[in-house]
């Protein structure tokens, strides 16, 4: 099974990206070599009091900024608000947006790139850290937040118990092949059964707590800031055996817009080591 580690370890030091405002401690998770799908990769990074990713447009590629942690400045075309963790901001195709660390504390932050079908990544930076930008009220950008309170609970897969799901993006709010975008409290003794998709590549993303991830019947701990990657046609779960709740978000990304399928495997995985 390939955990991917969000962790400050191995991540390289970048300045200015984008005409940024500082430096942050860059990784990139998965490359546009490792999808079938039209996702194009998966970046992570730390964002250093001080530091962010300027002003810029995509045209041909929409993305997903999250911060699972602290806060910071999100701009979405030209209105700027301060966002606190976890939150998502969504970028359309020939939308703006930018992020920066307002803060004395350092940020976590993923960034999701999906392109046209068959298209590669495009941007077009705009000269501008928006470091000094005039603060708006935070209802005045497209946040989904990371919210407990808004979570509804029920089987997922034919696991384990019940689980708190809600999806905060799907794929009738983006124009590339962007599924969705949901978010996940599995309590203790509970799972994601195991299941595969034939049409969405999906990965999850741990913010809180540990399990036992299954993945084409290979299972491993995961904890916090690792991303486990599902393909196309491969069986995955994940089983929560902790006395703490795991918390996770999950992106996923279609063959096709709009088309997702899901068969169910008959496994809670509550017995798999």
């Amino acid at each position: 099974m390939n955990i991917l580690h969000a962790c400050e370890e191995d991540a390289r030091e970048i300045d200015h990206v984008h005409g940024g405002a500082g430096p942050i401690l860059f990784k990139s998770l998965i490359e546009r070599d490792t999808f079938e799908t039209p996702w194009c990769f998966m970046h992570t990074a730390v964002l250093l009091p001080g530091g962010g990713i300027g002003y810029h447009r995509h045209d041909h590629c929409e993305e997903i900024f999250v911060t699972i942690d602290n806060a910071a400045q999100f701009t979405h075309n030209g209105r700027t608000a301060v966002v606190t963790g976890g939150a998502a901001v969504p970028l359309r195709k020939g939308e703006s947006h930018a992020i920066y660390n307002h803060t004395d504390q350092e940020t976590r932050w993923f960034n999701f790139n999906v392109t046209d079908p068959g298209g590669v990544a495009d941007s077009t930076d705009h000269d501008d850290s928006r470091a000094d930008a005039p603060l708006e009220s935070v209802d005045r950008l497209p946040i989904g937040r990371f919210d407990r309170n808004l979570l509804t609970y029920h089987q997922s897969h034919e696991g384990k118990g019940a689980i708190g799901i809600r999806m905060i993006w799907q794929s009738m709010d983006f124009q590339t092949n962007f599924g969705f975008l949901g978010h996940a409290l599995l309590p203790p003794d509970t799972s994601v059964g195991y299941h595969r998709h034939n049409t969405i590549e999906e990965c999850y993303i741990i913010m809180q707590g540990s399990g036992r991830m299954t993945v084409d019947d290979e299972t491993a701990e995961v904890h916090p800031g690792d991303a486990i990657l599902n393909r196309l046609g491969g069986s995955h779960g994940l089983y929560n055996h902790t006395d703490a709740p795991l918390e996770m978000f999950v992106v996923a990304v279609c063959m096709e817009k709009g088309k997702m399928d899901a068969t169910n495997g008959d496994d809670d995985l509550s017995d798999r080591m």
